[in-house]
């Protein structure tokens, strides 16, 4: 599942930066495989709570993987929303070279390796680190905004495409959210500590 979703982040963005509307259909057959896994996932876990009753480490990891699951499947859906942006933007001529938001969606890629590598690994220094990264990707958010803001101002014929970008950015950061709560369910799934609402170095 979390192999599908890396894919249909990287295709949406691929449909963007390189402008391959093409991909467009493995986003969609992608996401309806992601939703079918994701409901085999919730009946499997259900089950083991009803049959085994877990306590303790069995118990975090069961629930963890509930709420990674539900993680995944939106991260997919923010794929989807991506790609459908940036067939938008096909229609039209660029708007502007490509530069924050490719460089945003590199960053957010590796932040979605490193929470589901952590989950598998058990590594929560790993986790540690996604969490870490997630202020880098709100400053490209918040700079792409302002940047794209000029563009409208500058010219009402600029503001559709300059939506379609901002609404990417915002996307993408969506998706850096949803790696930064599968990396603090990992650090509370290793270790018992909820960590939510608090920046990891605050922690004791």
């Amino acid at each position: 599942m979390g192999s599908l979703v890396e894919a249909m982040i990287q295709y949406s963005i691929k449909i963007l930066v390189e402008r391959k509307e093409d991909l467009a259909k493995d986003i969609k057959k992608h996401e309806e495989d992601v939703n079918h896994i994701q409901v085999e996932i919730d009946e499997i876990c259900l089950k083991l709570l009803a049959l085994y009753q877990p306590t303790a480490g069995d118990l975090r990891f069961i629930t963890s993987a509930m709420k990674i699951n539900s993680d995944l499947e939106r991260m997919g859906d923010q794929a989807v929303n991506i790609a459908e942006n940036s067939l938008d933007l096909l229609k039209e001529p660029p708007l502007k070279p490509l530069i924050d938001l490719p460089k945003m969606a590199e960053i957010v890629k590796n932040m979605v390796k490193d929470c589901l590598d952590a989950f598998v690994g058990k590594d929560p220094e790993l986790a540690g680190k996604v969490l870490q990264t997630d202020d880098q990707v709100d400053k490209f958010k918040d700079d792409i905004f302002k940047e794209l803001l000029v563009y409208m101002n500058q010219d009402a014929n600029n503001i559709s495409r300059a939506m379609d970008l901002i609404l990417v950015s915002r996307n993408l950061e969506r998706i850096g959210d949803h790696a930064t709560n599968i990396a603090e369910d990992v650090i509370f799934m290793v270790s018992g500590k909820d960590i939510r609402h608090h920046m990891l170095e605050n922690k004791e």
